[in-house]
This record gives structure tokens, sequence and C-alpha cells, in this order.
């Protein structure tokens, strides 16, 4: 057998395969003998049957498995020990002259090279790193959600600013009765004077479209589906049973250990100190993955480099469980092409500079993961062999445990961003940033 690569190209290449009837006859023999051995053809005992009888029988589709079995074989262990980088798989080229009732073969692949390229992290124009910041208005409405949490439920008078409405809402025609409760801040201004000053016992009639401005809160308040709610225009009867507000809860030491355990938090000032910072470091995963977008964006665009497109788009066209169209593939390939393109650069980057994953640091990662999900649930110190026995079985599910791993990736790779790149600072209210990185 002889194997020779052909480069086309920088990013083409073709591998030839020569097998000859020396490479596999030794091989088909040893099965038709068995076959003989086993075969029960009516008119011979079993294990007599000439071996002639049994080669036209299964003599060639024997030898055409061998040869596919040798040919792949071959050609997988070329591509290792030539340390041959490709992208897609070999593409066997058609031979129009091919037949099997030959002795020696020769088949042909056209491979697609993976292009060298070299990474610059020193941007020139500096990539934007946001910092969130936990502003006023923010830590305002957290302490009031807090006093909300823990205040009392007291009932009202009227309908006005800051109640809850409990009531029944009913129409004849469309057979609606559900009872509900209702915010009177969240009504739209208009159902807002409809009600303002009602008192329990009242029955006020709502337009449903102009009931509340989200869709969502009309499908909650009349427990219908999306698509019932969907030009849903009715008369409303909302026959008021109780209108309750909740008395905030005095900003005092009880709260302060209420929430954060025995004397944490001393005063007001220390409440909102420990709201912003754990504010911010929420905040944080988000201005991160923000971070490593904006890279991955920098480095597909500055990063240049070809790629053997011809060869991508054949291959795509044959690679599928459904066949492709030339057209499709062209379109399939347009739209992975910046997704192909970042793959390559942070392969390279992750082999020249050795950020691999071992297998122990993918076990201490999900052990962390699984330790703060068990102390969500007030399990704040699981011993280590509970720790172990869990990451173990996760690990053993290829999903989870590749999901895994690519969460410690990209942890690693911005890691290494942050100790390799040089970044603009900006400071901003998360409030802003959302405006800002997500349009």
């Amino acid at each position: 057998m002889n194997i020779t690569k052909e480069n086309i190209d920088a990013l083409n290449a073709v591998v030839k395969v020569e097998i000859t009837s020396e490479d596999y006859k030794d091989k088909v023999a040893e099965i038709l003998q068995d076959y003989r051995k086993k075969a029960n053809i009516p008119g011979f005992r079993k294990g007599h049957v000439p071996m002639g009888l049994v080669k036209k029988q299964y003599g060639k589709s024997v030898m055409i498995d061998e040869v596919n079995k040798l040919l792949q074989d071959s050609l997988n262990n070329f591509l290792v020990e030539e340390k041959l980088d490709i992208l897609g798989n070999p593409l066997p080229k058609i031979q129009d002259d091919f037949s099997w009732d030959a002795e020696d073969y020769a088949f042909e692949f056209e491979l697609g090279l993976a292009p060298a390229f070299d990474v610059k992290l020193d941007a020139k124009k500096k990539i934007t790193a946001y910092k969130i910041v936990a502003d006023d208005a923010l830590i305002d409405k957290e302490v009031a959600n807090i006093r909300a949490r823990f205040g009392k439920i007291v009932s009202k008078d009227a309908a006005d600013k800051g109640t809850m409405l409990v009531g029944t809402f009913t129409n004849e025609a469309t057979e609606l009765d559900k009872k509900s409760t209702i915010a009177f801040d969240d009504l739209t201004k208009k159902s807002q004077k409809i009600v303002k000053g009602k008192k329990a016992g009242d029955t006020v009639v709502f337009k449903s479209k102009d009931l509340f401005d989200d869709a969502h809160k009309l499908m909650g308040a009349f427990g219908l589906s999306h698509d019932e709610i969907h030009d849903l225009d009715i008369d409303a009867s909302f026959a008021i049973e109780e209108i309750n507000a909740t008395e905030l809860a005095a900003i005092n030491q009880d709260l302060f250990d209420k929430v954060f355990g025995k004397d944490k938090v001393k005063d007001e000032k220390e409440l909102r100190k420990l709201i912003a910072e754990d504010a911010e470091k929420q905040f944080a995963t988000q201005a991160d993955q923000s971070l490593l977008n904006n890279i991955t964006e920098y480095l597909v665009e500055n990063t240049k480099f070809d790629l053997p497109a011809t060869f991508l788009k054949k291959w795509l066209a044959v690679a599928g469980e459904n066949p492709m169209t030339p057209d499709q593939a062209t379109e399939e390939f347009d739209r992975s092409e910046k997704g192909l393109r970042y793959q390559l650069i942070e392969g390279k980057i992750i082999k020249d500079n050795n950020l691999q994953i071992q297998i122990e640091e993918l076990k201490e990662y999900a052990k962390e993961f699984i330790k703060a999900q068990m102390a969500q649930y007030g399990n704040l110190n699981p011993e280590e062999k509970e720790l172990d026995d869990i990451a173990n079985r996760v690990l053993q599910n290829q999903e989870e445990s590749k999901r895994l791993a690519d969460q410690l990736m990209s942890k690693k790779l911005l890691d290494f961003y942050k100790e390799n790149m040089t970044f603009k600072t900006k400071e901003l209210t998360y409030e802003a940033f959302v405006k800002e990185v997500y349009k």
C-alpha cells in the first residue's frame, strides 16, 4: 500500500491511497475460510462447502468490505502521523473509470487544510470593558423591595396608588369567570381612572384592551392563553372583594437582622452598601459576557486569513443527513463562516498558550458549581465526599460535562484576555449598560 499527498495550494491538498491485492488478499482468504466453516448451503454438509462456491457467493462483498476498512484505517493513520490540521472531512474524488473487478485500486481524497496565521492581542482601537455600578435609584428600589417583602398586608378603604385589588372578572359572552389579584399601579391610566376611589363591594367595567399595557398581565388576570387574548376586545366586569396594600417594614435593626442575620448590618448606610456590592457582583457576569463578545468580534475582524471556501462548500453539501444543493451549501457557509473563523482563532490561542482543560480542573469547577447550587438551598458546608460523588455523576453525563467544559473554557479564555489585552474601561449604570449594549 502506498499513500502520497500532493499540495494544490496552501489550503488544499489531495491524498492518494494505492491498495494492491497483496494488502488485502490474506485477510479476505481468512474470512472466506471462516465463512466456509459456518456456511449452511443445501446439498452440502456444514464445513464441507467447496471454497469455489463460497468465493463465488461471498468473495466480492468480503473483498470490498476489507478494502474499505483498510482504506479508512490507512487514511486516518496517515492524517494523524502527518499531523495534518484539516477542516471538515476528506472528500473522495469521483472516478468515472473505477471498477471493483480490478485487483489493485487507487483512491483520491480532497483535503481542506487549516490556514496558518498569527493572533495579535494588542488592539489599536481599544475594546470597551464595562464596569456596571449600582446607582441610588437601583438601591432605592431594592430597599423598597426588601421593605415590602418583610412588610405586612393591611386593608384599605379605597383603590388608589400602591393598592392591590382582589376580585372576580366576568363576561357572559366569553364565559369569563376568574378570581384575580391586580395591582392598581399595573393598570393603564384609563383603567386607573375607572377604579380609583372604588371600595370593596363595588363593581367596575374595564375594556380588556385598555386594562394593561402588558399583554402577559392580561393573560394572568383572565387566566387565558396568549392565543386566546390575542385581539380580545370585551367589556369585563370586575367585582371588587378586597383592597389591600403592603405596609412597608421600618428600616431598623429588626429588618437588618431578618435580611442578613443577627447584627450583620448596623444601619441603613451598611444596608445600601451591601445591596450595591451584591448587585455589582451580578452585573459583573453580564459585563464579562459583553467583554467576551466584544473580544470575539475584534479577533474575527482583525485576524486575517483565507479559508478553503470551495472545499468547505462541497463538504457542507454532503456532510449532513440531508444533502444540500450548491446554492444551499453556499448560504450555509456564509452563515457559519464567522463562527468557523473564531473557532480556529480560539483553537490557536488555546494551543499556543496551553489553556487546555484537564479532567481534574473540570471536576473542581463542577464541584464549585454544585456547591453554589447547594448553598441556594441552605446547605452551606457540604462534605467533600458528597461533592466528589455528585461531580462524578454529573460528569458522566456527556451533555452536562460538555456544558460545564464550555463554561470553564470561556472563563479561562476571558481570564487570559484580561491578562494579555488592554481595554478602555467605561463605568455606567445598569440601565445605561442595557441601552448601550443591547440597543
